[in-house]
């Protein structure tokens, strides 16, 4: 991160280029929030710096109500258009230099995303290209036109990028599939969703600690490289995630593909059986697949989950109603549990 007293000016003067790049936890309340909350300012001995939500989380703070800092919604103002010009030409090439001119420091684009997003921003735009480019060679269109429909100046550039995205020349990758990933909003917090052609592969919080493992275990079960995109699963799941955070959906209709053990599909296949706003126990949950006695197997099964909220996970918990262990942090096990109660009840 910057110096302190970057950190501390940006802080003070709720500088709007420093949202998402470092978060504000106050020891006295036990929250964190953006840089740019409109909360007043606290002693500058009770405020702890953070480089990410994760990070604020890990340190046991509560996102501020506020200024919501997992959500989405407010991105920095110099992200919304490099991201919307991205998004509606993905062969678009954006420069360092050109950022300058837009008085952006590409400095600050580079770890915004590195955080945000796992990649910097140049590598994003070029995730984004072979994607693209994928997609048009699937189509059977002539690899020239991919080459240079996705920006690319040269055969040999675009066959190196192709290569190492997806480990096989662009020829033999015609009936190659892959994950396309988007992050979604939601009301607590950011989400990383994947999709196949087939359907869903991955629903999780961008916060949870064990993402890139599980980014690594969907590629190695999957055979798939992961891109940046979009395709008609994940732009069904985004209209039925938020109309489960409106209270009018209360099951999923995605198809998913789920690869693991007979066990953890059987277990999977246990918990979208759960029916909305009820829970049932770890003992119960093992009696019903079978193995009254394997509740601790049962419990790694559902913390291998890859699909929160749409395999609900969240509604399994202990004997004695207490919250047991959640991927996803237990408050937002518990913000589920009440707003699926609270839905239910009307």
């Amino acid at each position: 991160m910057p110096p302190v007293t970057e950190l501390r000016r940006a802080h003070r003067e709720r500088d709007a280029s420093y949202d998402g790049l470092f978060f504000v936890g106050v020891r006295t309340t036990g929250i964190f929030c953006r840089p740019t909350c409109p909360a007043r300012a606290s002693r500058p001995e009770n405020v702890e710096y953070l480089p990410t939500s994760k990070a604020a989380l890990a340190a046991g703070y509560r996102p501020c109500k506020r200024c919501r800092p997992l959500e989405l919604d407010d991105q920095p103002p110099w992200a919304g258009r490099p991201l919307a010009e991205i998004e509606s030409d993905p062969s678009a090439r954006i420069t360092d230099a050109e950022l300058r001119e837009r008085c952006i420091d590409p400095g600050t684009v580079c770890r915004y995303f590195v955080r945000r997003y796992g990649m910097t921003f140049q590598a994003f735009t070029r995730a984004r290209r072979i994607s693209l480019a994928l997609g048009r060679i699937r189509e059977n269109q002539p690899v020239d036109g991919a080459v240079f429909e996705s920006g690319y100046g040269s055969h040999g550039g675009f066959r190196d990028a192709f290569i190492r995205t997806f480990g096989k020349t662009p020829g033999k990758c015609r009936n190659e599939e892959r994950i396309l990933v988007a992050w979604l909003r939601s009301p607590i917090g950011p989400l990383v969703a994947g999709a196949t052609g087939d359907g869903i592969c991955l629903l999780e919080f961008a916060d949870r600690r064990s993402l890139e493992t599980e980014f690594t275990a969907i590629q190695k079960r999957l055979g798939l490289s992961i891109v940046p995109g979009s395709n008609e699963h994940l732009k069904k799941l985004e209209a039925e995630l938020a109309d489960y955070f409106a209270g009018s959906l209360k099951s999923f209709s995605l198809p998913l593909v789920c690869p693991g053990t007979p066990f953890q599909r059987q277990v999977w296949e246990q918990l979208s059986a759960i029916p909305y706003g009820q829970t049932r126990s770890y003992e119960e949950m093992a009696a019903a697949v079978g193995r009254p006695k394997a509740v601790r197997a049962l419990g790694s099964a559902n913390g291998s989950n890859r699909m929160a909220i749409v395999v609900p996970c969240h509604r399994v918990v202990n004997k004695n109603g207490g919250l047991g262990g959640y991927g996803g942090a237990l408050w937002r096990k518990q913000y589920l549990l009440d707003f699926e109660k609270s839905a239910e009840t009307g």
